[in-house]
C-alpha cells in the first residue's frame, strides 16, 4: 500500500474531505477535556492530507524555484461542544475558493453526529521570504475538481 492510500490519510466524499483523529492524553488539559489550541493541531493535519491526497506535497512545493509553502493568513474558530480523552473524532474539510495566492478553507470537526467545532480560514502560497506567490498552476489544476462551483 502506497502513501498516499493509507486510512490515516482520510478519504474524500464529493469534494468533502473526511480525516480521523482520535483524542489521546496528550491532547486534553487536567479535565480530560481537548485543550482548545490542540483543535488546531487536528485542523492542519486535515488539510495537510487532504493536499497529498489530491496529489500535493508540502515537501514538493519546498523544492521548486523559488520555494513555496503554504501559511494560515486567519482563522476563525467557533467551539460549540468539547471532545474528550478517547473521543473519536472527524475533521471535515473543504477547500472552497483560490483568489491569488489566497485559499479559503472551510472545516468541520465532529464527533459521531455532533458538531464540535467550525473553522473558516484564509491560507496564503508564499515564498520563503514571507511574500505572497500565486499557487502553481498544476497545483490549482489538482485542487480544481475540490473547489466550491
Amino acid at each position: 500500500m502506497d502513501e498516499l492510500t493509507q486510512p490515516t490519510m482520510g478519504y474524500f466524499k464529493g469534494r468533502e474531505h473526511f480525516y480521523p483523529v482520535r483524542v489521546f492524553y496528550e491532547d486534553t488539559d487536567f479535565s480530560g477535556v481537548v485543550y482548545y489550541a490542540n483543535y488546531l493541531r487536528f485542523l492542519e493535519r486535515a488539510r495537510s492530507s487532504f493536499f497529498r491526497l489530491a496529489g500535493i506535497g508540502h515537501a514538493e512545493l519546498l523544492e521548486r524555484d523559488p520555494p513555496l509553502a503554504f501559511v494560515i493568513r486567519k482563522i476563525n474558530l467557533d467551539y460549540r461542544m468539547s471532545a474528550r480523552i478517547d473521543d473519536a473524532l472527524t475533521v471535515m474539510t473543504t477547500y472552497d475558493t483560490f483568489k491569488g495566492a489566497r485559499l479559503m478553507v472551510t472545516q468541520k470537526v465532529y464527533r459521531s453526529d455532533d458538531l464540535l467545532l467550525t473553522a473558516d480560514s484564509e491560507a496564503a502560497c508564499i515564498d520563503l521570504t514571507g511574500r505572497p506567490k500565486r499557487a502553481p498552476k498544476e497545483m490549482i489544476e489538482k485542487l480544481t475538481p475540490y473547489l466550491a462551483r
